[in-house]
């Protein structure tokens, strides 16, 4: 079925552009521009025509998404089922969609509740194609990349990006999918502090990966270099076409609970501060829209050693801070690329609605396994989200009785390592890790005989 032939598909519209945070200057949408150039400060993407969205009534909003969801049309099965939300310049046939979004939304069982302190659900990111919450974004830039990429007849185009492990994979994955001789790739690592599982993604999807000393702020800071100075498509946050797809965390999870988000508290690691940035810009189109009635509130959380946003909400001054190791890699960042645009959604938005609490390397490896004991794959960053509610809990931080979602941003699998260093105590002494035996587990050799095996499992012989 074309594209506008169908009520539920939706058209190209909307009037797009680059809006600097700092001085407010526009900016044609099509340039390859990620910061001010006259300010130096980021810039975000806003639809001039968004006010025209406010005249179809919230509930045709809702029945629209709602509609879509059971869609054959697969362009609109993943994010851009919010496409008027997202992107609605691109046309559908230039969306590229890998599986991405629709990830679902977990009770968390009576005894991890109980353990946490309240019900609560996991939303799993980590069910994205490439295994991480990036999906959502790279599925926006990938596919706008994709789109200038036919308009403006470029050829030989590099997509770059500096990661600790997950936008390397997504960004590979994504870029991969679009013609070799148009489109190359390249990430950027902190050598050494990327684990096996991640470094394979993008060598996998064929990029050139390049290892250097240092931390992500390091291979970031080379990276803005880069893109400043030469014809580069950024692929991390600082790019705002990422953060409009990570916005349909918001959206999905507003959709999963009914559209009502009264008493609602939603959990998110910080890192770069880019998806709690995109989680808040979701919740507010809904609210701008009338789509929801109030906003959620919003918890930030970020490991002891690496958390500069989380002094900032405490003393009001934010410096940043020099990072310490974390199982938490992803979020091992000292100076979020992101933090003005999170001032500034706090300032207009969220002023009583945002909280942001630390919790140590201890904390956060209790969290994940605790979580898998009990039916989860959630991640080092996602147990950094489940001991971060667990702990607003417990200090009365969060006020009880809300509807809890926490986000776990990638696939357990990936930080695998950090497990197998826990079960065998082989943590290096910076992490500051103290192992609980009753959290080890480890594979029991036997002879292989019925007899043995069911000795060992203290069975009892039929009568």
């Amino acid at each position: 079925m074309s594209q506008g032939a169908d009520p539920f598909m939706p058209d190209v519209a909307g009037e797009m552009g680059y809006v600097c945070i700092g001085c407010g200057g526009r900016y044609d949408i099509y340039e390859f521009i990620y910061t001010c150039p006259e300010c130096g400060s980021l810039l975000k993407i806003e639809n001039a025509a968004f006010e025209d969205l406010k005249r179809r009534p919230a509930s045709e909003w809702r029945n629209l998404f709602d509609s879509r969801r059971n869609s054959t049309t697969l362009e609109i099965q993943g994010v851009f089922r919010f496409h008027e939300l997202i992107l609605p310049i691109v046309p559908l046939k230039d969306v590229i969609y890998l599986g991405e979004g629709n990830t679902p939304l977990v009770r968390a069982n009576r005894e991890l509740s109980q353990w946490v302190g309240a019900p609560f659900f996991v939303k799993n990111d980590g069910l994205n194609p490439s295994a991480s919450f990036k999906d959502r974004g790279m599925a926006s830039a990938i596919s706008f990349l994709n789109h200038v990429i036919r308009v403006r007849g470029l050829t030989d185009v590099l997509g770059i990006c500096a990661s600790t492990g997950d936008t390397s994979a997504a960004a590979a994955l994504y870029l991969s999918y679009l013609p070799k001789d148009k489109v190359r790739a390249v990430v950027l690592l902190p050598k050494g502090k990327v684990t096996p599982q991640q470094l394979s993604q993008p060598l996998g999807s064929g990029a050139k990966v390049i290892e250097m000393p240092g931390v992500f702020d390091d291979c970031m800071r080379v990276v803005e270099e880069l893109a400043q100075n030469y014809h580069v498509f950024l692929l991390n946050s600082k790019n705002p076409v990422r953060i409009l797809g990570q916005k349909s965390y918001a959206y999905e999870t507003a959709q999963q609970l009914g559209w009502d988000t009264k008493g609602l508290a939603v959990v998110v690691p910080i890192g770069n501060a880019g998806n709690i940035t995109a989680v808040m810009d979701g919740f507010i189109d809904l609210l701008e829209l009338g789509i929801i009635e109030e906003l959620p509130l919003i918890l930030g959380v970020q490991s002891e050693h690496a958390d500069p946003i989380a002094r900032w909400r405490s003393s009001g001054v934010f410096k940043p801070v020099k990072v310490r190791p974390s199982v938490a890699q992803a979020a091992m960042i000292g100076d979020p690329v992101s933090f003005p645009k999170v001032k500034l959604n706090v300032e207009r938005y969220f002023s009583d609605k945002f909280l942001v609490v630390s919790v140590s390397e201890n904390e956060i490896m209790e969290g994940m396994l605790t979580a898998n004991r009990h039916g989860h794959v959630v991640c080092t960053q996602g147990g950094e989200s489940v001991a971060g509610l667990k702990k607003a809990l417990e200090t009365g931080l969060v006020p009880p009785g809300l509807t809890y979602v926490v986000d776990s941003t990638s696939h357990h699998l990936k930080f695998a390592s950090f497990q197998e260093r826990y079960f065998a105590d082989d943590f290096d002494p910076a992490y500051g890790i103290q192992t609980r035996e009753d959290l080890k587990n480890a594979p029991v050799t036997l002879d292989g005989k019925a007899a043995t095996i069911a000795s060992f499992l203290g069975l009892r012989r039929k009568t």
